[in-house]
């Protein structure tokens, strides 16, 4: 699988990432073999997960034991205060089997309240330096669902990477993107994606075929291609999956042949996206 650069950090990450999900509420033998599979025949070498992913970190600390030293592994935290930020990179390390995580990210920053209180006095910044000094993070980065948190996020440190939501409906139809890109671009910032295989907004009372999908994802793999070459042509470092081995597979699939997306095929995106409901930006 094709590689690409992470920012400046000099790391190269595979455009497909395993999204820790995938193994959340599955038997362990079950997420032995998914695991095994994306690292010895996909090739993925990029694993991202979080506390908030049920019992994942629980599930993929057995399953990438093995393959630790030949993966680069990305964790989160919720938490926004000191002492929460230092209890779940404890117990994370713990559930992951190892001694560090590649790169360590406040999860889904989403308003000015989560960057004052991670940035200010006892805020969770400190454990992320530290953690850093300590060498329990190599990387430090955040992800966000908010274009304003995340643009004031990066006046308070020089972070290694960004994880967002770059989808084609939301980029396309609510223009939900571009700005923080520029500004993560600026900074020389890693730029790592989500929802690249979401669709739109589940309707009210829709049977959910997905049930580890918040959103209604892609369709048919000609949608999934569709969507994942859109991603990749803004510029990402990689794109992580869904919590289906479905949506894995069909980025896996995709990416074999991946060509950039020229902008007939943008414009025709574009058409499809004014028919649907971006997930983002999120109505609260």
């Amino acid at each position: 699988m094709q590689k690409r650069m992470l920012g400046k950090t000099g790391e190269m990450l595979t455009v497909v990432g395993f999204g820790g999900i995938l193994v959340m509420n599955e038997e362990q033998p079950v997420a032995d073999r998914l695991v095994a599979r994306a690292v010895e025949e996909l090739g993925i070498n990029y694993f991202d997960v979080a506390p908030s992913y049920g019992d994942a970190e629980i599930k993929l600390g057995p399953a990438l034991e093995p393959y630790r030293k030949q993966v680069f592994l990305a964790c989160k935290t919720g938490e926004r205060l000191a002492e929460g930020a230092q209890r779940e990179l404890d117990q994370s390390l713990r559930r992951l089997r190892t001694d560090h995580v590649d790169l360590y990210q406040f999860h889904a920053v989403s308003k000015p309240e989560d960057v004052a209180q991670i940035t200010g006095p006892g805020g969770a910044l400190e454990v992320f330096l530290k953690a850093r000094e300590q060498g329990k993070a190599r990387y430090l980065g955040f992800s966000a669902h908010s274009e304003d948190a995340a643009i004031e996020l990066m006046k308070h440190l020089d972070f290694d990477s960004v994880l967002y939501p770059v989808n084609w409906t939301s980029w396309l139809k609510e223009g939900f993107g571009p700005k923080l890109f520029k500004a993560a671009q600026e900074k020389g910032m890693g730029i790592l994606a989500l929802k690249a295989m979401a669709k739109r907004r589940w309707q009210e009372g829709e049977p959910r075929k997905w049930p580890k999908c918040w959103y209604s994802p892609v369709d048919t793999y000609e949608e999934a291609v569709l969507g994942l070459r859109f991603t990749l042509s803004k510029g990402v470092t990689a794109a992580v999956s869904p919590g289906h081995a479905q949506f894995l597979e069909w980025m896996c699939e995709a990416e074999k042949t991946l060509t950039p997306l020229t902008a007939p095929d943008e414009a025709a995106l574009a058409e499809r996206a004014h028919e649907l409901a971006a997930i983002f930006p999120q109505v609260r």
